[in-house]
């Protein structure tokens, strides 16, 4: 009997968890499923139209190829970005010099103040007239752009704003924890080798921190589809036309601008799908270059 009980209890820490689960992140998900096969104004009921919602989106006329192409474009470079400077970073705080614990303090200073602060900050940054970037560039002798107002720019400049986001510090004191893990007996046997900085960096660090590596991978580009909203929605609002409209600002738009539930949430089952998709190709890619300790 004793048994028994010991073996429920570790269910019962679970149990919070479980219900958060199914109430926040299981129920919403089929919720979504089930609404995408309807058209619902939030207005009158939901009439069910089967596949339609997803025969629209996938018309060769509809909008949201370009709105794929964006997201994609912006998901690829915002992590190649975010985890070079990111790793970039926390190389320096470990490199045996004065001030690198004060650098690390207003570095992932971001993570701590709200997105929507920041992307004020980013406007005044970035404005024609106002802004410090083209008062730089003033000083030489260029007259700056209109930066998020030109539509062959804008979508490179929110690209780039990722690095000041917390999303990068983050990253930076994870990678920061695990190089300080990488044994110092393999850099100084490589050191008697010959070796020089840069073969030290991709024969030893990266593979010692490749987990570590392939962690903050996978979850910046879960954050890169899922979270962009939150920085491109205040700074540019999806424009100039739809320069920037993501699919998470694009199902934001679509459902409660437009009051299409049906179909944003059709577009959201993609944007799950595609996540999931992406996810599980890193997972299979990952046996091939991630290495673990035995």
């Amino acid at each position: 009997m004793a048994s028994k009980k010991e073996s429920i209890v570790p269910y019962l820490y679970l149990l919070p968890w479980i219900i958060g689960f199914i109430l926040f992140t299981g129920g919403p998900i089929i919720a979504a499923i089930l609404i995408s096969f309807t058209k619902w104004d939030l207005l009158s009921p939901p009439t069910w139209v089967g596949l339609a919602n997803f025969v629209n989106m996938f018309r060769a006329s509809s909008e949201f190829w370009g709105i794929l192409k964006v997201t994609l474009i912006f998901m690829v470079f915002s992590v190649i970005i975010t985890m070079c400077w990111s790793l970039f970073t926390a190389l320096l705080l470990n490199q045996k010099v004065r001030g690198t614990g004060v650098f690390s303090f207003f570095y992932f200073a971001p993570a701590v103040v709200p997105l929507i602060s920041l992307t004020f900050v980013f406007q005044l940054m970035f404005s024609k007239e106002l802004g410090i970037v083209n008062y730089l560039l003033s000083l030489i002798g260029i007259e700056g752009p209109n930066w998020l107002m030109d539509s062959r720019l804008v979508l490179w400049v929110v690209t780039v704003l990722c690095i000041y986001t917390y999303f990068t510090g983050q990253m930076m004191l994870i990678f920061d924890s695990a190089l300080k893990e990488v044994p110092r007996e393999l850099y100084e046997a490589a050191e008697i080798d010959g070796a020089n900085a840069v073969n030290k960096l991709f024969k030893i660090t990266i593979p010692a921190i490749s987990p570590i590596f392939f962690f903050n991978l996978v979850t910046g580009t879960i954050n890169s589809l899922n979270t962009s909203f939150a920085l491109i929605y205040p700074l540019t609002g999806g424009g100039p036309g739809k320069a920037t409209q993501v699919m998470s600002l694009d199902i934001y738009v679509n459902a409660f601008k437009n009051f299409r539930m049906g179909y944003a949430s059709a577009e959201a089952v993609i944007l799950f799908a595609i996540t999931a998709a992406l996810s599980l190709l890193q997972f299979r890619l990952a046996k091939k270059w991630v290495y673990y300790e035995a």
